[in-house]
């Protein structure tokens, strides 16, 4: 199998793919911390409007501190105190970005302030390993992970190679959020052999309630997988243990689906489940968000079908995909996410999304998840812009409204094979004053707040969670949302005119 995900565009190679587009020490003394932050620009009073699709005038790096919710790909986000810190691959429109993980926070999720980097070099111990090993590492660092543990901030790194899963996921610790960090060593890596592994990137832990903490991580080549750590210092348990597969997918005519990577876990007490969110297909174009869920952070996972998703095939719900409403050109490559709480119970996923004007651009979109009455995560529609969870009333459903429901096409392959986003295209509806659709005598909805039930002629069965939100596409902050999935587990999506 060839080198893919995030190997050739988030970083390294990514520069020259988008034509310029885009540690304690074992030997010798422990490196001495470098502080790499900067001190933010003044704000001015923010318009939302502001907030453009693409950002030509301000990608130059002589503009970083400008770029705000701009240039992000695989976004880790964590709340400490009044702001939510983003930390985010090495990557850029149209320029040769610095290595060393970008920083960014925000009090809102809306406004964002370029912050610095957390390292000021390639981190010397995983380009040390990469070396050893017959490779040069890439200049850019990716998937970023960053949690608090103790008292301490621990920090993942993937660092990889032209050679195909010739890569390592290191840590560096802080006493801040801001830091400055320090190397304290390698947790995995990977190999370019023929020995059984997935990609050493992507990083994802989970502190359980009795202390034990887990790694998730993997790309492509043989899936995803966990391993426990030593949650004393962070790094694995077992010496040079590789951890266990529990996601992968499915084959079309002998031919692995495509990429599965950017793993994500979170525990929900409420549900009491443990969730695995997964990023399926290629970065810059289908590039889609899959959910399995698990009452054990060792698995087995779950899909919407109670299928293993360690199974041989293509798992869901898809709750995150390519698409395009209304009035819009779209958003594709929107996947890799981060998923959070703001402290008060409310979850949020942010991610890349790609504009469908030009899919080199990458902005920080965030969105509030919502959990079905059978504990399934569904995503907003629409990015956040400051909306309460406030119950909308029943009169004013009735209307004109959009609807996408994210289906799905294989196509088997990377970047050669998917070119093309997938792009799920919202249909107009009418929800009618005497519980009809689309003036139907078949088709029918109810309204118990927050959740709307349509019941169409054909057989489909659609209950979503009606919200406010702002209308991205038309600038008109106060709109009505929905969000849910139907009978087969498709997520459905709406949006009043």
């Amino acid at each position: 199998m060839k080198t893919i995900g995030k190997k050739l565009v988030a970083a390294g190679v990514l520069f020259l793919l988008l034509q310029g587009n885009t540690s304690c020490s074992k030997h010798g003394d422990e490196p001495v911390p470098v502080d790499t932050t900067i001190d933010p620009p003044v704000q001015p009073v923010f318009d939302i409007n502001s907030i453009s699709d693409t950002y030509e005038s301000l990608a130059p790096f002589a503009n970083y501190l400008h770029w705000g919710s701009y240039n992000v790909h695989d976004p880790s986000v964590i709340k400490v105190g009044e702001y939510y810190y983003c930390y985010s691959t090495d990557a850029g429109f149209g320029i040769s970005v610095r290595s060393g993980i970008q920083i960014r926070r925000s009090k809102d999720l809306v406004v964002w302030e370029y912050m610095g980097w957390v390292f000021n070099a390639l981190p010397a111990q995983g380009a040390a390993f990469i070396q050893s090993k017959g490779g040069t590492a890439f200049d850019a660092l990716w998937a970023p992970y960053v949690l608090k543990s103790g008292n301490e901030y621990r920090l993942y790194y993937s660092l990889s190679s032209a050679k195909p899963r010739l890569s390592v996921i290191g840590m560096a610790t802080a006493s801040s959020p801001m830091g400055p960090w320090t190397e304290k060593g390698l947790v995995v890596t990977s190999l370019d052999d023929a020995s059984i592994q997935t990609n050493a990137i992507d990083p994802s832990v989970i502190t359980l309630a009795n202390g034990n903490q887990y790694l998730y991580y993997g790309s492509a080549w043989d899936g995803i997988y966990v391993l426990q750590l030593n949650a004393a210092t962070g790094l694995a348990l077992k010496n040079a243990d590789k951890g266990k597969r529990i996601a992968n997918r499915g084959f079309t005519d002998g031919r692995y689906n495509g990429n599965i990577e950017g793993a994500e876990i979170i525990y929900n007490a409420a549900q009491q489940q443990y969730y695995l969110f997964i990023a399926y297909d290629w970065l810059q174009t289908k590039y889609n968000v899959r959910v399995c869920r698990s009452a054990n952070p060792e698995g087995p996972f779950y899909d919407f079908n109670g299928k293993d998703a360690n199974s041989n095939e293509d798992h869901g719900p898809m709750i995150l995909a390519p698409y395009q409403f209304e009035g819009h050109a779209g958003w594709q490559g929107v996947a890799h996410c981060s998923v959070f709480q703001d402290g008060n119970g409310q979850y949020f996923i942010a991610h890349q999304g790609r504009p469908v004007v030009n899919s080199y651009y990458m902005d920080l979109h965030v969105r509030k998840i919502f959990w079905t009455p059978d504990g399934w995560p569904v995503v907003s529609p629409e990015r956040f812009a400051w909306e309460d969870n406030a119950v909308v009333d029943q009169s004013m459903l009735p209307g004109s409204w959009e609807k996408i429901e994210l289906m799905y096409s294989v196509v088997p392959g990377y970047a050669d094979e998917q070119k093309l986003p997938d792009l799920q295209v919202a249909k107009k509806i009418s929800i009618d004053v005497g519980g009809t659709l689309n003036g139907e005598a078949g088709s029918s909805w109810t309204y118990q707040a927050p959740w709307l039930e349509m019941k169409w002629k054909n057989g489909g069965n659609e209950k979503v969670l009606v919200q406010k939100g702002r209308d991205w596409e038309n600038r008109i902050q106060n709109s009505l949302i929905f969000t849910g999935l139907n009978n087969e587990g498709t997520a459905v999506w709406g949006k009043k005119h």
